[in-house]
């Protein structure tokens, strides 16, 4: 975030001054001009210093729409921008990742948040409404996909990639399957029907589940990547929620869901030879060993995850959500707008307030000044 400046032009005043005061000369003469001077050079600082607090000092509406997974975060980052620029509104509708994408691309908000970047199509759509260069891909939340579960007793269960993926294609469904037990064996299992609990609408964090068992699993999930689900007979809920709500009065249920909103007990999942837990830092390492997606502009920050990743400790389920802005807006006054509250979003302090709401994990100092130079390249008028 930019709002730095405003302790840097005042420091910039009272340097000089005390500079200037603190040299010297027996020229009386000399040191009359050199006082109107200094006094003309200090007026002319705090005119800039007081023009450029002007400038930031910003008000107008912000609408965007999309990733249901970041709910907790926004809340977070709109209190907190609130603290900065109060006469700013955000508003955010976490109606899904699909649905915030198609948003942007009708023109109806001024960025999308979504766990799953633009596929090729759309990001030739959104030309229409964001300038011949597209939208680009601000990285503003990393958590993990957790696979919350509802089975009375049972605190614990480990489940490697390919069980898992048999269990979401409901090849495997009872709780007390031999492939179940083997990786479980000091877990009494109950001999009761699983229920696979799926969204509804299309969501990033289907995409991004689908994903992770393609890449571990592939012999036993053999559907390609989509934002809606592909299996039939499932009980299928709309957006983060309507998961946790299913799965949680629902007894043998699993599901997938943004780590956030889960609160009762969730799987361990298989990578190399441990069993690991969601976390924070555990989604970070895949993260971390991931590479840049090819979108064709130039710094754009979507990344391809390392979903098939055996690094001890690192947990595979993940998705980075994105803000997805313009390249260009009609206007100069609405492109601050955008770019000032992206600034805070990556900022510090807006990675530090969607920690504590989310437990998502801050971006890396790295990856956030990478942000923050994106954001800058964001035109307007």
């Amino acid at each position: 975030m930019k709002l730095h400046r405003f302790g840097s032009a005042a420091a910039v005043v009272l340097a000089s001054g005390l500079v200037l005061t603190a040299c010297g000369n027996d020229d009386p003469t000399a040191t009359t001009e050199e006082t109107s001077s200094e006094a003309d050079n200090n007026a002319a600082e705090t005119e800039a210093a007081t023009s450029e607090e002007a400038a930031a000092a910003l008000s107008g509406d912000i609408k965007a729409a999309g990733a249901s997974s970041q709910e907790s975060a926004m809340s977070a980052w709109i209190a907190g921008y609130q603290g900065v620029q109060a006469d700013v509104t955000v508003a955010y509708d976490p109606i899904g990742s699909g649905g915030g994408r198609e948003n942007l691309i009708a023109g109806a908000v001024d960025f999308a948040g979504s766990d799953a970047y633009l596929d090729e199509e759309e990001r030739e759509a959104v030309k229409d409404v964001c300038g011949d260069d597209g939208a680009i891909h601000i990285p503003v939340y990393i958590s993990p996909v957790a696979i919350p579960y509802n089975l009375e007793g049972v605190d614990t269960l480990n489940l490697r990639p390919e069980v898992l993926a048999q269990i979401f294609d409901q090849k495997i469904t009872k709780w007390n399957d031999p492939a179940i037990v083997a990786d479980n064996p000091d877990v009494e299992l109950p001999d009761l029907d699983i229920t696979v609990v799926n969204r509804a609408d299309e969501s990033g964090t289907t995409e991004n589940f689908m994903e992770y068992l393609s890449a571990a699993a592939p012999e036993q999930w053999t559907y390609e990547a989509d934002k809606a689900w592909p299996v039939a007979g499932g009980e299928a809920a709309p957006q983060t929620t309507g998961v946790i709500d299913v799965v949680t009065s629902t007894p043998g249920a699993i599901g997938y869901a943004d780590a956030s909103a889960v609160t009762g007990t969730a799987a361990s999942i298989g990578v190399g030879e441990e069993f690991v837990e969601f976390s924070p830092e555990a989604a970070a390492k895949v993260v971390d060993a991931s590479s840049p997606a090819d979108t064709g502009i130039e710094g754009d920050l979507a990344l391809d995850l390392a979903r098939d990743t055996t690094e001890s400790g690192a947990y595979p389920i993940v998705l980075v959500s994105y803000h997805i802005a313009c390249t260009s807006y009609d206007d100069a006054e609405r492109a601050n707008l955008v770019k000032d509250f992206l600034h805070y979003v990556v900022s510090e302090d807006g990675q530090a307030a969607a920690s504590e709401a989310a437990g998502s994990a801050p971006l890396s100092a790295e990856l956030s000044a990478k942000a923050d130079a994106l954001i800058d390249t964001i035109q307007g008028g």
